[in-house]
């Protein structure tokens, strides 16, 4: 192998890797707003959670369950 092919070589190889590390900087940057994301969504259940708390606490009782959740919060049509 003469230096041009093992220059030639190199060049792919970086080339490559040059590809690879955006590709990897980019998944980072996806990872990172998805983590964000369920930051947040993990916030607001807490913030939910600590209301049900806070019911229960103030002497409500706290819904068992979706349906008894539901009954205890119809809309105000109804």
């Amino acid at each position: 192998m003469n230096d041009i092919e093992r220059i030639q070589e190199l060049e792919i190889t970086l080339a490559h890797q040059e590809q690879q590390i955006a590709d990897l900087s980019e998944m980072m940057i996806l990872q990172g707003r998805e983590v964000s994301k369920l930051q947040r969504m993990l916030e607001r259940l807490q913030s939910k959670f600590e209301s049900f708390e806070n019911d229960a606490a103030d002497g409500g009782e706290a819904p068992k369950n979706a349906t008894e959740f539901a009954a205890q919060n119809k809309p105000p049509h109804y």
